[in-house]
């Protein structure tokens, strides 16, 4: 029984709050989404030739037209149970 108790306690102590800077990063990276598509295009060439990639998201905040400072404000308090404790820079 002992053996069992360990792991389920290390794995709800992970779900405890996350630290400030943590959090700015994770909201931040979802209030940048929430503004408008995010993407990236890549050119290169390799041993088989030229490659190109192309990689477009869109994030359902920004489907709903949600503003990226609520964004940011609601995903912080979320994570840390307390308001941001910096602003939002997009």
């Amino acid at each position: 029984m002992r053996m069992l108790a360990l792991p389920l306690v290390a794995s709800l102590a992970a779900c405890g709050p996350t630290s400030p800077e943590r959090a700015y990063e994770i909201c931040a990276d979802r209030a940048r989404a929430a503004a408008g598509p995010t993407g990236s295009i890549g050119i290169g060439v390799g041993s088989d030739g030229p490659s190109t990639s192309l990689e477009i998201g869109i994030s359902t905040d920004y489907l709903r037209g949600r503003d990226p400072t609520d964004v940011y404000d609601s995903c912080f308090r979320q994570l840390t149970g307390a308001g941001p404790t910096r602003p939002l820079l997009l």
